[in-house]
């Protein structure tokens, strides 16, 4: 059979390519192994590199032969056959794939260094680990960035990092971070691990909740302020009420009596009526609840001897409120009617439209010169319809008509 030193120099050199490849992946099965602490399979992939490293250098001293003399074991080698050196070739590369294959699967598979290197590293928060002297044992990516941006230097020592911290909540990157610290024991050894966490989403929440917090303190005691006043407004609206009915009580007694005149029987009934009302109207002054009614506007305007005449009566349109107002007007423009116009016929009208309901009183009395002035139970009266959002004006030009304007939006008043 041919010797191996009679190839041509292509094939020799075909020959030292391949054992120097097998060399390379040798090399690196070692070396992956060694750093999943797999140090048995390290061992094992040895044989191989050490068989491969052998023929590669008797190849490489063959090819250097024709200037150099070459070493004895070399020269024996070469006079084998070439076909030996193929199959030795071919049984090395296998076992180095095989080996090679192994070391990549385990760490694909199982828990190793680089896995959890890798794993840290991806992680959103920034994680550290070193030792009482300030060396660092682990920084992932995270805290190696967060480490740049606090202090503008790579992080070498742990206790630095940690002093340079001036509070647990930092603002670096853009982002809010949460430094915690504890402490470890580690195969007796006493160690230090640190963990930033992004707390951004948080903090912003936590700010709308402050914020929120304060404006609902400060509704609050708005609140607690407007139901102070309640009370005070409530008094007021009875103290209101009460003057209005105590000043419509009066009037229509006075105006009785004087249209009485001399007729005994008529005055005995007005005195009782003086006696009764007293009483009445001292239980109304403490009581803002209206109890008027059609009958009560219509015998008082028999008593003041005016003929009242209605068109239209859309009373039941109207709320309890709304009517309490509309039984105030009716007495006050009778009274009006009669103390200042003389008149002997007033006209209760009502007009309804898609946003309101007006209620006018217009009477046949002579006509006041110049302007007419809201005083008296006017002025009560209109501070009245203003509570509810009810306008109120007066017209005299052919006669004198006073109306109201309901708005249909308040069916509460």
């Amino acid at each position: 059979m041919t010797p191996l030193f009679t190839l041509s120099e292509l094939t020799q050199s075909f020959f030292l390519l391949c054992a120097f490849v097998l060399c390379l992946i040798g090399i690196f099965t070692i070396i992956h192994a060694a750093t999943q602490k797999q140090f048995p399979l390290a061992l094992l992939s040895l044989i191989p590199f050490t068989c491969n490293y052998f023929l590669w250098q008797m190849l490489f001293d063959l090819h250097l032969s024709a200037t150099t003399q070459t070493a004895a074991i070399t020269r024996k080698c070469a006079a084998l056959p070439w076909i030996y050196l193929l199959l030795s070739l071919i049984l090395l590369a296998f076992f180095a794939v095989f080996l090679f294959f192994i070391v990549i699967r385990h760490g694909k598979r199982r828990l190793t260094p680089n896995a959890v290197k890798h794993c840290l590293d991806q992680m959103p928060c920034g994680v550290c680990c070193w030792c009482d002297d300030g060396r660092v044992l682990f920084s992932n990516n995270c805290m190696n960035v967060l480490s740049l941006a606090i202090t503008g230097s790579p992080l070498l020592n742990g206790n630095h990092f940690y002093d340079a911290l001036t509070d647990e909540i930092v603002t670096a990157d853009g982002k809010r971070w949460r430094f915690t610290r504890r402490d470890l024991q580690l195969d007796g050894e006493h160690l230090y691990e640190m963990i930033a966490s992004d707390i951004s989403a948080e903090y912003a929440k936590t700010q709308a909740l402050e914020a929120d917090k304060a404006d609902l303190s400060r509704i609050n005691e708005e609140l607690r302020a407007y139901t102070s006043n309640i009370d005070d407004t409530v008094r007021r609206q009875e103290i209101l009420q009460a003057k209005v009915n105590i000043h419509d009580e009066m009037n229509r007694l006075m105006l009785s009596t004087m249209a009485a005149e001399s007729d005994a029987e008529t005055l005995d009934k007005i005195f009782s009526l003086w006696e009764q009302n007293a009483l009445l109207l001292c239980m109304e002054a403490g009581n803002a609840a209206d109890t008027r009614s059609v009958s009560r506007i219509e015998k008082l305007a028999q008593a003041l001897k005016i003929r009242l005449i209605w068109k239209d009566n859309l009373l039941p349109l109207l709320s309890e409120n709304q009517r309490v107002l509309f039984f105030s007007a009716a007495q006050e423009a009778i009274v009006n009617a009669a103390k200042h116009a003389g008149a002997a016929t007033m006209t209760i009208s009502f007009e309804e439209t898609a946003t309101s309901l007006s209620c006018s009183f217009a009477n046949d009395g002579k006509i006041p010169s110049g302007k007419v002035r809201f005083s008296g139970g006017l002025y009560n009266l209109s501070l009245l319809a203003k509570k509810q959002n009810v306008g109120i004006k007066v017209a005299a030009d052919t006669t004198f008509c006073m109306t109201l304007r309901f708005p249909k939006n308040q069916p509460n008043g």
